[in-house]
């Protein structure tokens, strides 16, 4: 179901002015959740040296605690959204970002391998539920034919985190000692503390609904509701009408392997490009200048995300941009392996982020306009826990690989193969219903 273009209308004129207030609202603050989230989660990945240098964790360890937040994370995304969709945004958001920031600056205080396998563990408990959550919370507030671009801005937060999260976590590495603590301690101290906050701020901010906006005029809450509830109307009729039905659906399994393949491409990269990029650099550690270098892939693949996102909304194309991007992704992922100069390298790692970062919005224009109410609070925690697992997958799968063959350049050919693996089920994902997009 796609709603009327009535531009010339005062219907029209009133729900796209709403649109508009709810984007400058909500989106900047939305992009700094994810930011911090993003930060907290990968940051392990700067301190990996240091961290290492330290503790005595070995690579194999380091990429199972790695990998572990997934698992924890699995295990509670549909409980948590279950709790998000009773409570609300407001409360529930708050909860997570306060408990995920305090855990993840307990890292500071971890000095053996089932430390950190403990943590990284509680780490995933504490933020499920986060990203499935935003996305609920995206569908209820901004019809389909905003929904990519609401979504791709939102997707913002993945590469802004890593454009600034690398020269910070960089230069939090460079300080000598602070408080008497070592480098690596500093940084996760400091950045789980930043989300704690941001969480605190989250309660008095967030607005559970359109019609419990005090920001937008009475006509705004009306129009903006109105057209929230008729589309949610439309996916009643034609979507799985309980969460165990969604589970038995084979359009949500579908949803599901296909975000398992891109979590996949993700996190394959993100955990090991600061340390790659500091190998080809030779003589550097992972500081300031690496992250500086390292953010590089993530300004392309902002640029990428905005233009393509406008480009898949204006045509109702999503389904077949997603495959053209996640391609992009395993041809960059390839690529990379295979450079040994930082120029090339880095390159590469552009073509790659840019690919895995714009899939992401614009996959879940498929699953939110074909799951409505509960069942699309559940049912995309569902999706979101059974896809991350494939990011504690990737990087024992990235270990396995370049262990069993003895060569390093294999492990990401190993990811790419996946990621083409996904483009192929995303190709034959076929709209259903008329409400889906990516005719």
């Amino acid at each position: 179901m796609s709603l009327p273009v009535l531009s010339s209308s005062p219907t029209s004129k009133v729900l796209t002015s709403a649109i508009r207030k709810s984007r400058l609202r909500l989106l900047p603050f939305l992009v700094l959740m994810y930011i911090l989230a993003f930060v907290d989660r990968s940051n392990i990945s700067f301190a990996k040296n240091a961290f290492q240098a330290d503790t005595g964790v070995s690579n194999a360890a380091f990429a199972f605690g790695a990998g572990i937040f997934f698992i924890g994370y699995a295990v509670l995304e549909v409980p948590s959204n279950m709790m998000l969709y009773r409570f609300g945004a407001r409360i529930w958001m708050s909860r997570i970002m306060v408990t995920w920031g305090l855990v993840a600056g307990t890292l500071a205080f971890v000095h053996t391998e089932i430390g950190f396998y403990l943590v990284r563990f509680l780490l995933g408990v504490a933020e499920a539920g986060f990203f499935p959550g935003i996305i609920y919370y995206l569908s209820t507030w901004f019809p389909a034919r905003e929904r990519g671009q609401a979504m791709g801005l939102f997707y913002f937060g993945l590469p802004l985190a890593l454009i600034l999260g690398g020269p910070i976590s960089g230069l939090l590495l460079d300080f000598a000692n602070p408080f008497g603590l070592r480098n690596w301690q500093f940084l996760f101290a400091c950045e789980g503390l930043a989300a704690s906050l941001a969480g605190v701020f989250a309660y008095f901010f967030l607005t559970d609904r359109p019609n419990q906006a005090k920001w937008l005029t009475d006509d705004e809450r009306q129009a903006l509701a109105a057209a929230i509830d008729t589309e949610d109307a439309d996916r009643r009729r034609h979507g799985p009408e309980t969460f165990w039905a969604a589970i038995r659906n084979p359009r949500v399994t579908a949803f599901c392997l296909v975000y398992f393949t891109i979590q996949m491409s993700v996190y394959g990269v993100v955990f090991y490009l600061p340390s790659r990029i500091a190998e080809l650099m030779k003589g550097h550690h992972v500081g300031t200048e690496v992250g500086l270098i390292s953010a590089i892939p993530w300004i392309a693949a902002l640029v990428v995300t905005l233009l393509v996102t406008r480009r898949a909304d204006r045509k109702k194309s999503h389904r077949q941009w997603a495959v053209a991007m996640l391609l992009m992704a395993a041809f960059g992922m390839s690529a990379s392996a295979l450079c040994q100069n930082v120029t090339f390298a880095v390159a590469a790692f552009s073509f790659a982020a840019a690919g895995f970062v714009s899939v992401q919005p614009l996959y879940w224009t498929l699953p939110t306009n074909y799951l409505s109410g509960v069942v699309a609070a559940t049912g995309l925690a569902l999706i979101n826990s059974i896809g991350n697992v494939g990011g504690f997958v990737a990087p024992n799968l990235k270990t396995y690989v370049e262990t069993a063959t003895g060569n390093p350049q294999t492990g990401m050919f190993a990811l790419a193969s996946v990621s083409v693996i996904g483009a192929g089920l995303l190709y034959s994902l076929k709209p259903r219903i008329s409400s889906e997009t990516g005719h």
